[in-house]
């Protein structure tokens, strides 16, 4: 980085992780303004905005693969990334190009110069992310953005968008430091990214929740489009080629077989079909036979993933809170009744432990304990103190791709080998497989 310049992707991302010492401050007058300076390119395309607890991950995804199989030329936004930056901003499923990257990267950096200058604040790693994502979509043309949240929604820098339609996927007890200390605060705060005149989806299934979104949504003239009320989900069956679920809403009625896999996964696909079908009712054109294919063929990493490494069968999912841990292990008795599993498991230490442990515990024939490679990693310790009450072969190894490793030695041909507990250790964890099946 010559004279401060940026004229490498290295130094690009370089430059993005050296914001991560601002941390995460709440407000959107940074965003604001930043994007002021940028000329507003939020503003030119549509988009849709998806929150929530756990699942809008894969309720994004799965809207912009039903979007860009329809023709129109689509953005996503998607955080944090499983393998690198440039997958958290996607342009009709593919990455963004590093050139381009540095490209706005420079733009940014000297907009954010004249912020400084002018005596204002200077906008957080997310924020500078949040930027650079709509400049890019601006660049390329879009007809339209996924936008997912990053954390709660009211003050997330994503919430400076007006989409055509708002989803909140579900809520529950996550990020309590900065949401709230009950599911109604934290919906509260969720909520916020519901506008004026703008319809939502929720897959919320919790009444006092649901009490909050929905009087958040008639103060702004907003209609609630709710899933066991306005459309539903029946599960018929779980296989390796994914879920099949009944969808019905007031119109429609159809067998789909959604490529991910799990029953919190027969929700988010619901989320994602009515999302669209409302979207066809305010005009949007939709083939719905073109949509139902697209949801065979949803790809989302690290989500009850199934791959093979040298004979043994590895599972990795991204639970990371109390109730992704439970859908994980529903999943896992469901889908394999009669496998064994051996877990490699490394949760955060801002995270409800004992909860998750409730949900895992039961599951598991051998627990590896390991420390995800994060700041927030804690006392990773408390976790193998936990397991023991549940299973009696744990073993504690800090080093990640070491327990993998151990993993892998203890399972044999028939059992499974589920690596989780948080998005980061995935991500880490799969540096063990580089040269074999993951590259």
């Amino acid at each position: 980085m010559k004279d401060n310049k940026i004229d490498e992707y290295d130094e690009a991302i370089a430059y993005l992780e050296s914001l991560e010492t601002f941390g995460w401050q709440p407000g959107l007058q940074r965003i604001e303004k930043l994007l002021s300076i940028l000329g507003s390119p939020q503003n030119d395309y549509q988009s849709i905005h998806v929150g929530g607890t756990n699942g809008k991950g894969s309720v994004t995804v799965t809207l912009a693969k039903i979007l860009k199989d329809q023709g129109y030329k689509v953005g996503q936004f998607i955080s944090p990334d499983m393998f690198d930056f440039r997958e958290r901003i996607q342009f009709n499923g593919n990455w963004t190009e590093k050139a381009s990257l540095v490209k706005q990267i420079r733009k940014i950096k000297e907009a954010i110069s004249q912020m400084v200058a002018a005596g204002d604040e200077h906008p957080t790693n997310f924020e500078v992310s949040t930027a650079l994502a709509f400049l890019y979509f601006s660049e390329k043309n879009i007809d339209i953005a996924v936008v997912e949240v990053g954390l709660g929604g009211a003050i997330d820098s994503t919430n400076v968008i007006t989409p055509l339609i708002s989803v909140i996927t579900n809520v529950t007890m996550d990020h309590k430091e900065y949401l709230g200390n009950t599911e109604e605060e934290i919906a509260k705060v969720k909520a916020g990214i519901i506008k004026n005149g703008v319809p939502v989806v929720t897959g919320s299934l919790d009444s006092d929740v649901l009490k909050v979104i929905e009087e958040k949504a008639k103060s702004c003239g907003s209609k609630v489009y709710r899933i066991g009320y306005e459309f539903s989900a029946l599960p018929k069956s779980f296989s390796k080629r994914g879920s099949y679920f009944i969808f019905q809403n007031k119109d429609w009625e159809k067998r789909i077989l959604f490529s991910l896999v799990g029953h919190h996964q027969v929700r988010n696909g619901a989320l994602a079909l009515e999302t669209i079908w409302c979207l066809k009712e305010n005009g949007l054109i939709i083939d719905e036979e073109k949509m139902r294919g697209s949801m065979e063929h949803v790809l989302w990493p690290g989500r009850l993933e199934l791959i093979e490494y040298k004979g043994k069968r590895i599972l990795l999912d991204a639970a990371h809170n109390v109730d992704g841990a439970k859908h994980l292990g529903l999943a896992l008795k469901s889908i394999y009744p009669f496998r064994k599993f051996v877990f490699v498991l490394g949760i955060l230490g801002d995270k409800q432990r004992q909860e998750m442990m409730q949900y895992l515990g039961p599951v598991a024939d051998a627990i590896v304990v390991t420390k995800p490679n994060s700041p927030r990693a804690g006392d990773y310790e408390i976790i193998a103190t936990l397991a023991k009450e549940y299973v009696s072969d744990v073993i504690l190894e800090p080093n990640i791709e070491e327990a993998v490793a151990i993993g892998l030695s203890k399972a044999n041909e028939n059992d499974i080998v589920c690596i989780t507990g948080s998005i980061y250790m995935i991500k880490e964890a799969r540096h063990y497989f580089k040269g074999g099946l993951l590259k």
